[in-house]
């Protein structure tokens, strides 16, 4: 008896400590930031490969610390903040980069956002040993500074031309004068570059610092876009070149100069093309790899211009009757070849070529993508890479030699995992995390063996204890005849005898996955949030996104959004059909890619869902740029029926629940146009909506107290109507 007495007691303690958890607030998130998860900031490794720099926050400022890859302590300051002091004025530091040799450090200060990848910044040089500090040019901010390789010049772009700083004598030298805003852009790219391409700095130093290799950009017959701010007693507003689908592009020429010669030299690249993708120096100063495509993105070329004769060979080509994914390339330093990504056998993989274009050697393979390339330790012929294989929903490590040979994964930890190499590769600092357990950061041999641990988040995971968590379940549903990689989320007390309501979160686009075993500091805690109210949520997968190889990405081709839509709905009458949901109350949410699903699935879905909400969505695909759209749907000239029949905006007769629709005003990517004629198309069709707008807010609708407002207004907006 007096076992079982302690046994009910011991029960009633545990029951009560569990009543005693807290539910996740809106403020948690979005206020307190209670789950966000710290990692290491600013990691370069030094050229002894044995240590390695962080940014890390002090008391008046960020430092640049040193630390020992094997040994745990403190770590020595290379830079303390109090020491950047230019013209007796306090330099406050945002990011930094060693030259070659280690001597001087640039330093980024005074950082502004242009769009979602480019900056400018007044730019410093810092002599460690003297301390000393020099600014790299005056007048207007920079952009993307850089150390030649012999670390005696710094070239950069100010006002759309391309310089150097002779750090030596101190002279600037302008290397082109034609720059001009909304027409002629040198050494940077236009809008729609930096957005699809990720392109954002257009030059290259050649290995041994006599040249550089730059892009020019003539924008000049692109249409300007407009965005309004509301910040003064008249608005002002912002002009930049933007390419919708079907309009004119910048066009591009790629040119050399000789710093010795001081000669500009346009490269000589034959054929007809589109775009420049990418250029790349080789091992040899003399060889500039140029890769372009045709509009339809169908066909990539590697053209190598010998800078010296100015004459192009094609070494690699590859086509498809859809488009062709932008590979990475990497050229190898000690022997004439290179390294590039490929979907030719259907999932993205590693191949090793010849400078003149035979193929060497497949090096990974099998029915999983390569997802990142760290880098190549020539000296032991080891490539390092990240990879989907042990399930899409996960990120390894892997390590395979150049000849093929003894493939192995490194990291140890299940969920996702990325990696940053020591400069030798004799180490990597692994950065994993789960949906469960929020980041871990450790020292790694190249071996995958943890040599020490930098960050574990302990206090974060002891805080999370303290909430009523539902745990993310993760799955595969069939439907329309494809396994989709699903999670689901239910209630604490969840009970089968009862019926609940179901929330989906969708992105749905192409080079995106909302199903990935890691942690999410944000949504993830709001859809705790949403649990704890009552609501089952759910996010799957549908054809169109990554990880599963191309065929089931290029599916969409063509009819951007129609298939997309198709797999959500079938989700959602799934669901509908579980003997606990009550098929009555489908909502779904999404933003970008995600809004224009939620939007489409709730007017070619009007008799499945209820609710949507619709953050900065696509409604008409002709109002988007050029290279994202017509990747999928060739041009509106050519394609015109898949333009309208896949934009809600054509569809909007259709609605019958609830849509909330939200935009920021000064979104640059997925313009308020988008909002504003949907509204209007709404209106016409004697469609009653709700729709939220907040002025001066781009794409990511952030800042101060935006993202709180935003999902407290989401919040009250599922709880009245869904």
């Amino acid at each position: 008896m007096k076992n079982i007495g302690f046994l009910v007691l011991f029960l009633a303690i545990m029951a009560q400590g569990s009543a005693q958890k807290k539910a996740v607030s809106i403020t948690d998130i979005w206020q307190d930031y209670k789950f966000y998860s710290r990692t290491v900031n600013g990691v370069r490794s030094l050229n002894n490969g044995v240590d390695y720099t962080s940014i890390v926050s002090a008391e008046k400022g960020s430092d640049v610390v040193k630390y020992s890859y094997l040994k745990a302590s403190e770590g020595e300051v290379l830079i303390n903040n109090t020491d950047l002091v230019f013209d007796n004025k306090k330099i406050p530091l945002n990011n930094y980069e060693f030259s070659s040799d280690e001597a001087k450090v640039l330093i980024s200060s005074n950082t502004e956002g242009i769009y979602r990848h480019s900056s400018k910044s007044d730019y410093y040089t810092y002599d460690l040993a003297t301390k000393k500090m020099d600014k790299v040019s005056t007048g207007e901010k920079q952009l993307y500074a850089t150390f030649s390789p012999n670390a005696d010049k710094v070239a950069f772009v100010k006002s759309n031309n391309l310089y150097f700083k002779d750090l030596k004598t101190g002279a600037e030298i302008q290397i082109t004068n034609d720059g001009k805003k909304g027409s002629i852009i040198n050494g940077a790219s236009d809008w729609v570059y930096e957005e699809e391409l990720v392109l954002v700095k257009a030059f290259k130093w050649s290995p041994d610092g006599s040249k550089l290799a730059f892009y020019k950009f003539d924008e000049s017959e692109i249409k300007e876009w407009s965005l309004k701010y509301y910040d003064n007693l008249y608005p002002s507003e912002e002009r930049f070149k933007y390419p919708k689908a079907g309009e004119p592009n910048s066009k591009i020429e790629i040119y050399t100069y000789d710093l010795n010669t001081k000669k500009v030299e346009k490269a000589n690249i034959t054929g007809n093309f589109e775009y420049v993708i990418r250029i790349n120096w080789t091992n040899d100063s003399k060889q500039l790899a140029v890769q372009t495509m045709n509009r339809h993105q169908s066909n990539l070329k590697m053209h190598l211009i010998d800078v010296t004769t100015n004459t192009d060979k094609v070494v690699f080509e590859e086509s498809h009757d859809k488009y062709v994914e932008i590979p990475t390339t990497i050229f190898l330093q000690s022997k004439n070849q290179f390294l590039i990504t490929s979907e030719k056998d259907n999932y993205n993989h590693i191949y090793l070529y010849n400078i003149d274009g035979t193929l060497v050697k497949q090096l990974s393979n099998g029915n999983w993508e390569v997802t990142d390339i760290y880098g190549v330790d020539e000296k032991n012929g080891v490539v390092y890479y990240q990879s989907t294989e042990q399930g899409a929903i996960y990120r390894d490590v892997y390590s395979v030699k150049l000849n093929g040979s003894s493939k192995k994964r490194l990291s140890k930890r299940s969920g996702n995992n990325s990696a940053k190499f020591s400069s030798t590769f004799k180490y990597f600092i692994n950065t994993n995390s789960s949906a469960k357990t929020p980041h871990y950061v450790s020292v790694n041999s190249n071996s995958g063996k943890e040599l020490r641990l930098l960050i574990d988040n302990a206090g974060l995971s002891k805080r999370v204890e303290e909430y009523k968590i539902s745990p993310k379940e993760f799955t595969t549903l069939k439907i329309n005849d494809n396994d989709l990689n699903a999670w689901i989320m239910k209630p604490v007390d969840f009970d089968v005898t009862k019926k609940y309501p179901v929330f989906m979160f969708v992105y749905g686009g192409d080079g995106n996955q909302t199903v990935v075993d890691r942690w999410d500091s944000f949504n993830a805690f709001w859809f705790n949030h949403l649990t704890a109210l009552g609501y089952i949520v759910v996010s799957v997968d549908n054809r169109g996104t990554e990880g599963n190889g191309a065929e089931f990405r290029k599916t969409i081709y063509k009819q951007l959004g129609k298939y997309e839509t198709e797999d959500q709905i079938a989700v959602a009458k799934y669901f509908a059909g579980l003997p606990y949901v009550d098929g009555s109350r489908i909502g779904i949410f999404g933003w970008s890619f995600g809004g224009y699903l939620s939007t489409s699935c709730i007017l070619k879905g009007a008799d499945v869902f209820k609710t949507a909400i619709a953050v900065a969505p696509v409604t008409n695909w002709r109002f988007y740029d050029n290279i994202y759209t017509e990747r999928y749907m060739q041009t509106p000239q050519e394609n015109g029926a898949g333009y309208d029949e896949n934009s809600p905006i054509n569809h909007v007769e259709k609605l019958k629940g609830n849509y909330l629709l939200i935009h920021g005003m000064a979104d640059d990517n997925v313009h308020y146009q988008n909002t504003a004629e949907m509204v209007n198309a709404l209106i016409k069709a004697n469609k009653q909506f709700t729709q939220f707008s907040y002025p001066n807010k781009a794409h990511g609708i952030s800042g101060g107290n935006t993202r709180l407002h935003l999902y407290n207004m989401m919040t009250n907006f599922l709880i009245e109507n869904l």
